[in-house]
């Protein structure tokens, strides 16, 4: 009589469940997802380390919009430094050689900076709603006093969500030895896990996009009836193309945040209602890692919106590439018996002026995240 295959079950970490198949995609894995985390790292580090040069001249007549502008662009950097180590992790198959407390810490800077940046995109959100359709009734909530409390409180609220994670064991000895780091199977035998990451979800997910996609909405429709009702506003263009931006970053935010809490929340779910099985649970493992490099590709994103969106922002990038390529021309024309002393001083005249950068008023951050002079 044949025998019928059982499903293995998984009911604690990888090493005890006999659950050998969580990371047989390492392969790939170490491959591509340092790739990955290489372009992230590059583009999200220098494009809002630009972000913070065109804020830095604002910060003398500071407002709300650049006060939460400078906390996000400061979270999304602090991100990003947060990657290398974890393309090393990556780039060794999932192992992991520096120790639990390194493990843990890399893991803290991780969720902090990613979900700061949730609740300041949240906060920008709210704030252009305000400015924008209720300018008098709550004027007081955008008063620079005020939202700096506002600030402050978003990160005590980041932290209170993500310490925790310092009183779990973070690394994981597999069975093949390798050592994981802040991977999910890492977390299972903690007591009522599904119902803590479910919580999560909706504090950490949930409110914030049906705050955000409320607060465009309403927005949008705000602009647009202006456009309708005053010829002038609808013939410049405007608000069309504030429209179109502050479409570009919801659909943005919804698509790189919403597989991984999608993912996270049906399995969770699903692990109230039924143990899971170890191919369900490698599934899920595959799909987590697949999913979080999509949420972490928003920092990635980020300075392409400043770069289509704030004046500013654009101008100063065009100005420091024209700079490199003069001093490129300029070297070129001082080692070359055929340039003159008057192309090597046309080739240095590009000079960066501050006074050329984009106001307050001018930006939009990631979560509208500015307000934009729109060109």
């Amino acid at each position: 009589m044949a025998s019928t295959a059982v499903p293995k079950t998984f009911t604690g970490f990888s090493n005890d469940s006999g659950c050998d198949t969580l990371y047989d995609h390492r392969n790939y894995a170490k491959v591509l997802m340092p790739l990955f985390y290489c372009a992230v790292f590059l583009v999200g580090l220098f494009g809002n380390s630009l972000a913070l040069y065109v804020i830095r001249p604002n910060l003398k007549k500071m407002n709300a919009t650049t006060l939460y502008s400078l906390n996000l662009v400061i979270s999304d950097i602090l991100f990003t430094l947060s990657l290398p180590l974890r393309i090393i992790y990556y780039a060794m198959g999932f192992n992991w050689p520096m120790g639990e407390v390194v493990c843990k810490i890399s893991g803290l800077v991780f969720y902090i900076n990613t979900y700061a940046g949730v609740n300041f995109m949240t906060c920008l959100s709210i704030d252009r709603f305000i400015a924008v359709v209720l300018p008098l009734r709550f004027a007081k909530l955008r008063k620079v006093s005020h939202v700096r409390y506002i600030c402050i409180g978003v990160w005590l609220l980041v932290l209170a969500q993500t310490l925790p994670l310092l009183t779990m064991d973070m690394t994981n000895v597999e069975p093949d030895g390798s050592i994981t780091c802040m991977e999910y199977p890492n977390f299972e035998k903690v007591d009522h896990i599904a119902t803590v990451l479910i919580g999560a979800v909706f504090l950490g997910y949930v409110l914030p996009v049906i705050t955000i996609l409320v607060c465009y909405s309403i927005l949008c429709y705000k602009l647009h009836f202006t456009a309708r009702s005053n010829h002038l506003t609808g013939r410049s263009g405007r608000n069309r193309k504030a429209i179109g931006v502050i479409c570009c970053v919801s659909l943005v935010f919804v698509v790189c945040y919403s597989p991984y809490h999608i993912d996270l929340l049906q399995y969770m779910i699903r692990k109230l209602a039924s143990t899971p099985t170890c191919e369900e649970l490698t599934a899920f493992q595959i799909s987590l890692h697949i999913t979080v490099c999509l949420m972490n590709l928003n920092a990635c994103l980020d300075p392409f919106i400043y770069f289509f969106a704030c004046k500013g922002y654009k101008s100063t990038l065009m100005r420091l590439l024209k700079l490199h390529a003069s001093v490129s021309l300029s070297s070129v024309g001082r080692t070359s018996p055929e340039g003159s002393s008057k192309d090597v001083v046309d080739g240095n005249k590009f000079q960066l002026n501050s006074s050329t950068l984009c106001s307050a008023s001018e930006r939009l951050t990631p979560g509208d995240r500015r307000s934009v002079k729109y060109d």
